[in-house]
């Protein structure tokens, strides 16, 4: 049984979308786990295991057709039964959500100054514009978004800028907790690596609680400090990241460090063999790599590639540069 003064509790939860011909059992099936304050758990599992469900329903986000049974209480208050008042209130002030693609949370028409504000003012609604900037641009610079770009549409972001752009709004009313579904799939190693460092490091300082929901095992193990594995729907283990990872009691479990571990041995072959095989000449942007095959021979060849981009401020701009 979970304990009711914990941040965040799931208790024997169960999820079922409607059935369609053919198809049946549980998508979240008798799940129960815990979240204290400040704490950072990992939830893990292969595609279709039912952890975004879990992460979905906890914040009542599915469709109203779904079948849903169990608890979910946060600190000490019962999810399910929030009016729609309430429950508008805790979506984001008491608990922030970063979802896998940023787009879903922006909108392509409103710029980054437009989100931020009228996210605050629609919580807070004393706020006047004026502050509301102030505190949006604090958040923005915590991100490592400076304030030139206050006015610039989602559109005009790279990918990891506009996670920065979600992050930040998730962090903007102080949430006591943060829900990361998949935050940084869609993301290159290194960018996604500064994003968890930044999402870590500003949680950390507020005291948030983060529900990472990946199936990244490096990830979690990196920033987590506990870990639960999904399979099938139910939590098959749970522990401290450390105790999991050297000491797996599940066969689920033991064999997803076993996919992972193989995974990083080939990449790591990989990365010798293109190392020997590559050869580059010139300098700034021209190349000239091969990609080798077994036989020796190049399977890929590139010589002398050029890529230019041609940057025009604005709609004005273009139409005043044809005349």
């Amino acid at each position: 049984m979970t304990n009711d003064y914990s941040l965040f509790s799931v208790e024997n939860l169960r999820v079922a979308y409607p059935q369609r011909r053919g198809q049946s059992g549980w998508a979240v099936d008798g799940v129960s786990l815990t979240l204290e304050a400040g704490e950072k758990l990992g939830l893990v599992g292969e595609s279709g295991c039912g952890k975004s469900t879990l992460g979905r329903a906890a914040m009542r986000l599915l469709p109203d057709s779904t079948l849903i049974e169990g608890r979910v209480g946060f600190a000490g208050e019962s999810v399910f039964e929030m009016n729609a008042s309430r429950l508008r209130r805790f979506r984001g002030e008491a608990v922030g959500l970063i979802f896998q693609d940023p787009m879903t949370r922006l909108d392509p028409l409103m710029t980054v100054g437009e989100h931020c504000i009228e996210t605050l003012q629609a919580h807070i609604p004393n706020l006047d514009r004026k502050q509301a900037k102030k505190r949006a641009i604090e958040i923005l610079e915590a991100v490592k978004i400076p304030a030139s770009r206050w006015s610039q549409f989602p559109h005009e972001f790279s990918g990891g800028m506009r996670q920065r752009v979600a992050i930040a709004l998730a962090l903007l009313l102080d949430p006591k907790l943060i829900v990361a579904d998949e935050p940084t799939t869609s993301l290159d190693v290194t960018v996604a690596a500064q994003i968890l460092q930044e999402l870590t490091r500003l949680c950390a300082e507020r005291g948030t609680a983060i529900l990472l929901i990946s199936h990244d095992l490096a990830m979690v193990a990196e920033y987590c400090d506990r870990i639960a594995v999904m399979y099938g729907g139910k939590v098959v283990e749970t522990g401290p990241v450390l105790d999991v990872f050297e000491r797996p009691q599940h066969e689920y479990t033991r064999s997803l460090l076993k996919a992972a571990l193989h995974i990083q041995k080939e990449e790591g072959r990989g990365q010798k063999e293109e190392g020997r095989g590559q050869k580059e000449e010139g300098r700034g942007e021209r190349e000239n790599y091969q990609v080798q095959s077994q036989s020796n021979s190049p399977l890929l060849t590139v010589t002398n590639l050029q890529q230019h981009y041609s940057l025009e401020s604005n709609l004005l701009d273009q139409l005043f540069s044809r005349n």
